[in-house]
């Protein structure tokens, strides 16, 4: 890594770096100006990272720590439902950070982004006493289309689209190197690879508009199936939760449903295995509630790790329940999960 320091070059100097990252055309003025098609919504979202709270040289290089920034925001616009458009940085960054640090950043958001067609388009750089990475995604949506959590209704079943626990588990991967000598090399890379470089569910949204386009069309063309959802990036206990809440009604999560990967299973105990898939979070999977039979269609289609996991209920909580009677049924909650304070 260069020894060139922020400090050496300046705001300007490194915003003239930044700005390589960004289309022309769009930087430039006080603000960027992106197009919207007709008759589309505007969804925003901001997400916040900090250094020592959710990155760490530790367990993230510079490039990954600019991946999963981007993920995190490109998997909360695919949770309502929305096609991303651009992203703006809030960059907080030290005197002394390494300006090849920065400019990896920025490469490994740029690396997310492209697969979506998404681009940079400004944002802002400041003086901190820590490394602060903000950034506010833009996408536009249909507004019959929109994934709201508040949309759960008694009797939808609840599909997860893929596995939980991974994440996690890649991070004790890489805080306890020492841990899992029993996995494969194969297994360890695919754990650590889902916390490094996590994929915004953005490639599901076309499959799940097609299936309820036509379910619309052969049940009733002026009704609509509206969708409750969530994304599980403070796990997937919260997201169920959340959405609960959100809607005024309960849920069901049955245990042997959860999709977790088998290399879990090799290594750690069940117990350990359905917390971690619970509450270890930042899997970025979809959590949505829809009808059963739309539930099973999209299901199929998506296929690997989607499965249906649960229903929404009449009750007034979340409850994970075990069909073969083997454990007690266990209240879920948000307590359990990470909290900021």
């Amino acid at each position: 890594m260069s020894s060139l320091k922020v400090r050496d070059i300046g705001e300007q100097g490194l915003l003239k770096r930044l700005q390589s990252f960004c289309p022309a055309d769009i930087i430039g003025d006080d603000a960027a100006v992106m197009q919207m098609s007709p008759g589309q919504s505007l969804v925003v979202t901001t997400d916040v990272l900090v250094d020592g709270v959710h990155f760490s040289d530790r367990t993230t290089s510079p490039s990954d720590v600019g991946w999963r920034a981007a993920a995190a925001n490109l998997s909360d616009l695919a949770a309502m439902g929305a096609t991303p458009l651009g992203i703006t940085i809030g960059l907080g960054v030290t005197g002394d950070t390494a300006v090849s640090w920065v400019e990896q950043v920025y490469q490994g958001m740029t690396e997310c982004l492209q697969q979506y067609n998404t681009v940079i388009a400004g944002g802002d750089v400041v003086r901190s006493p820590v490394i602060t990475i903000s950034i506010t995604a833009f996408g536009e949506a249909f507004p019959h289309r929109i994934i709201r959590r508040s949309n759960a209704k008694v009797g939808d079943a609840i599909v997860v689209t893929g596995f939980h626990g991974a994440s996690r588990a890649g991070l004790e991967l890489l805080l306890h190197p020492e841990l899992g000598k029993n996995l494969s090399e194969a297994d360890r890379k695919s754990l650590i690879q889902a916390h490094q470089r996590p994929k915004p569910r953005l490639d599901i949204l076309p499959t799940l508009w097609d299936i309820l386009d036509y379910q619309s069309k052969i049940q009733n063309p002026k009704s609509k199936i509206e969708l409750a959802g969530m994304d599980s990036s403070d796990g997937l206990a919260d997201a169920v939760v959340q959405i609960c809440k959100m809607s005024g009604v309960g849920g069901r999560i049955e245990r042997s449903h959860i999709p977790i990967p088998q290399s879990l299973h090799n290594w750690i105990s069940p117990e350990q295995a359905i917390k971690w898939a619970l509450y270890g979070g930042e899997d970025f999977e979809l959590v949505l509630c829809l009808p059963p039979e739309v539930a099973k269609i999209l299901v199929k289609r998506l296929g690997n790790s989607a499965a249906i996991v649960g229903r929404i209920t009449s009750d007034s909580d979340v409850r994970l329940v075990d069909a073969a009677g083997c454990y007690p049924e266990e209240v879920l909650s948000l307590i359990q999960g990470f909290q900021h304070f």
